[in-house]
């Protein structure tokens, strides 16, 4: 099932002109603030009707500017969660997720309850009001009672914006799940690059109201030409590989395209698929195989693409196997090493630099 959005409106100062596609997964939609993320959601949600354009959800025409078609809210059949989680005060967690599973009455296939409970770990939370739950546990009920609803599309804005670096880490891996064990496809707002590197499938980079990139996650978030809409500071690149062995001295070696890749010790089992986010002011360049480098991570690159701001930075993408990973050194070094597109070289990457958060 893919969500298909073609629109177009005019707020006082700004324009919002964005045309892409949701595949399954989640997709991400990426940007700074006053992007026009939102504004695209409540669109799809029928919040706010736009000036011109389509929004299809698999077969069904929600909105039509042309020929005046525009499905009432209540009747798309979406799930939407919010920053808070918005439950019931008074209800239970059970009944909170009861009145979502009341809007899937009648219809084929409904997900049993049971299943979304033990899918979002809140089993040991049904007996309990809202007012006994922490930040995270709100948020983990509030997608339950969103897919309890049967929806075709479910639409997260931002709905780890509120909580700490704690409740993040502790919700992130069941938004994962959601992900891979669910049919469900997802949008996503997020002004966060590690988070979106974590979950997203589909990147769409929104910059100014209009779409800079989309695509798969791994292919928008290596662009150089999107750094700048990310935030330069935050530029990295993902690496997608299978957890090979868990060494006595604490490292877990991962095998990915480009050969083996040393992290700090996870917990997750052999044979595990992992991505990881390297952000490009770890990754170190030379035109020669280093050597004498305590560094365990030293792979042969070639130069794909070289990106130079208005600052003293250029971004270097690299190849790697058949991954992309991004660069940041300073205009100075690019130019004493003479980095060319087509050249090879040799990427290097501290094992402790990679953050906790960054791999999952």
């Amino acid at each position: 099932m893919t969500l298909s959005v073609r629109i177009n409106h005019g707020f006082p100062g700004f324009a919002l002109d964005v045309a892409f596609d949701a595949p399954p997964g989640i997709t991400a939609l990426f940007g700074k603030s006053g992007s026009g993320k939102t504004s695209v959601v409540n669109a799809v949600a029928g919040l706010l009707r736009p000036d011109a354009g389509t929004i299809r959800v698999a077969d069904r025409l929600l909105f039509d500017a042309e020929r005046r078609i525009c499905v009432p809210t209540h009747r798309r059949r979406l799930g939407y969660v919010f920053q808070e989680g918005r439950l019931f005060p008074h209800l239970t967690v059970r009944q909170n997720l009861c009145y979502g599973r009341w809007f899937a009455k009648g219809r084929a296939g409904s997900d049993p309850i049971d299943r979304i409970v033990e899918l979002l770990g809140i089993g040991p939370l049904l007996d309990r009001q809202p007012g006994a739950l922490s930040g995270g546990e709100k948020q983990r009920v509030a997608i339950g009672r969103a897919l309890l609803s049967e929806p075709e599309l479910l639409l997260m804005d931002e709905p780890l914006a509120a909580l700490d670096s704690a409740r993040k880490a502790e919700i992130l891996p069941y938004i994962q799940r959601l992900r891979d064990e669910t049919d469900t496809p997802i949008l996503y707002v997020s002004h966060s690059v590690p988070e979106v590197a974590r979950i997203a499938t589909t990147v769409v980079a929104l910059e100014a109201g209009r779409v800079l990139r989309s695509g798969p996650a791994q292919a928008v978030l290596a662009d150089p030409d999107v750094a700048p809409a990310l935030g330069i500071r935050e530029a990295g690149a993902l690496l997608s590989g299978i957890v090979r062995e868990h060494a006595e001295d604490g490292v877990t070696a991962l095998a990915f395209s480009g050969g083996t890749l040393y992290l700090p010790l996870q917990r997750d089992p052999v044979g595990a698929d992992l991505r990881v986010r390297i952000e490009a002011k770890d990754v170190l360049l030379a035109t020669e195989a280093p050597t004498g480098l305590s560094a365990l991570n030293i792979f042969p690159a070639r130069i794909e693409k070289l990106r130079q701001g208005d600052g003293p930075g250029v971004l270097v993408q690299l190849r790697i196997g058949t991954d992309l990973v991004l660069s940041r050194v300073t205009r100075r070094s690019a130019n004493r090493m003479g980095l060319a597109v087509g050249q090879s070289c040799y990427a290097v990457l501290k094992t402790v630099s990679v953050a906790k958060q960054d791999i999952g």
